[in-house]
């Protein structure tokens, strides 16, 4: 069944037959391969966004601007026989997050370049946020500040938009934004957006826009980040309560021509999910549950790999992952800071921080030689049946290792259209 374009999500929503949008917010390619086969096959609107710090102007951890990331996905999709049409770019979190260890105005001219360069490429879904404090301000800002500061990249997405001679974007906006890639500890409750907050939001969002001249940008704003109540942190994940939420749900009848975007619905499960889009949240966001399960196939693969070939080593992708994560503690340190369980967490959390590091010329070969090990092999189905229990096989065992990945991520995938199609309710 094919879901709604993003523009026709709230129009759904008020007539009382709900559907969602699935946005996979990865950048390795067979994350991207396997959502862009899913979306050719299933004819599923698909919404593939990247984030501030994997995409920047500057590359950000992937080594990729807006642009090269555009090239990827086209290229992407011609190989895999995808009509492009088939496929939203957005841009998630933009805006200073990663230039908060400078001050405001120079953290917020860096976003402005950033904005330019995703609108520029064609980037059509723009997540404004500019909730987290810059050098010397608090971690949380006023709404106010934050509205001021989102109009201003709007300002420039608009310039953008104008200059490159392509259609201006469509906008999310809110003040109430989880961060990036889950919590850093055990969570035990999620408190939902108060609906006078989530309302206020708008309010000081259209003022500032106005303020600002943009009164027909925020005619594009269509979707508004609020927090449901649910969230994940290295261990464990807080469900959706879809009772605790109903105030919040309620307020989008006072808000004509907006849905809610979820962030943070990874390892909710079919039935949440489904409540989610139900309740207004139309626009599910999902990353490191799709990284995890990339790195679960590889994991698995590894394990194979070592029982079937003498010269392939023991568990050499494991080992070459955990010395690219020693030697560069940066992206994980501050979020496993139990030292005791960092070397499980360094691989296992659901945070999934491995993720920066697939990128690593040195990662790579190690999945190569991986890839190359397996596919010169018939391995025998029960060495297959020990490491890949779900695996659907002939007694030859013979399979191919690349589509086996993917196919573990399509199943998670195939949860979160289900639910964004509201199949998973029927």
């Amino acid at each position: 069944m094919s879901l709604p374009p993003l523009t026709n999500l709230a129009e759904a929503y008020q007539d009382g037959s709900p559907r969602g949008v699935v946005s996979v917010c990865s950048a390795h390619p067979l994350v991207l391969r396997a959502a862009i086969q899913h979306a050719r096959d299933t004819g599923e609107t698909l919404l593939i966004e990247a984030t501030c710090n994997q995409v920047n102007q500057n590359g950000g951890y992937t080594g990729k601007t807006p642009q090269d990331f555009a090239e990827d996905v086209a290229a992407i999709l011609t190989n895999e026989g995808c009509p492009p049409e088939r496929v939203i770019l957005g841009g998630d979190h933009l805006g200073p997050n990663p230039w908060r260890h400078l001050p405001a105005q120079e953290a917020m001219t860096e976003a402005k370049s950033m904005i330019r360069a995703y609108v520029g490429a064609g980037f059509r879904k723009i997540h404004l946020d500019a909730s987290m404090g810059c050098a010397g301000e608090p971690d949380a800002l006023d709404d106010t500040t934050i509205a001021q500061r989102v109009a201003e990249l709007a300002k420039h997405a608009e310039g953008a938009a104008a200059a490159a001679d392509v259609p201006s974007p469509y906008y999310i906006i809110g003040t109430e934004v989880p961060p990036p890639g889950g919590a850093d500890h055990v969570l035990q409750a999620v408190t939902p957006t108060r609906p006078d907050a989530a309302k206020r939001t708008l309010d000081i969002h259209r003022s500032a826009f106005a303020d600002s001249g943009l009164d027909t940008a925020f005619a594009r704003v269509i979707g508004l980040v609020v927090q449901p109540g649910v969230e994940f942190g290295n261990h464990n994940v807080v469900p959706y309560d879809a009772h605790a939420a109903r105030a919040l749900s309620a307020t989008l009848t006072e808000m004509p021509g907006i849905i809610f975007e979820a962030h943070s619905t990874d390892y909710q499960g079919g039935s949440v999910l489904a409540d989610l889009v139900r309740d207004g949240y139309a626009i599910l966001k999902v990353g490191p549950e799709l990284t995890f399960a990339l790195r679960e196939a590889l994991y698995a693969l590894d394990l194979i790999a070592t029982e079937v070939s003498s010269s392939y080593g023991t568990r050499p992708l494991r080992q070459t992952m955990e010395k690219l994560m020693v030697a560069e503690p940066a992206h994980w340190s501050r979020h496993y800071q139990d030292l005791a369980s960092a070397q499980l967490m360094r691989h296992y959390s659901l945070s999934d921080r491995i993720r920066y590091f697939w990128n690593d010329p040195a990662a790579q070969r190690a999945v190569v030689h991986l890839f190359d090990t397996l596919d010169a092999r018939t391995v025998p189905w029960p060495v297959l049946r020990q490491f890949l229990p779900d695996v659907d096989m002939q007694s030859t065992g013979e399979f191919d290792p690349r589509q086996w990945v993917i196919g573990r991520i399509q199943k998670v995938l195939r949860i979160y259209s289900a639910a964004a199609s509201q199949e998973t309710r029927t």
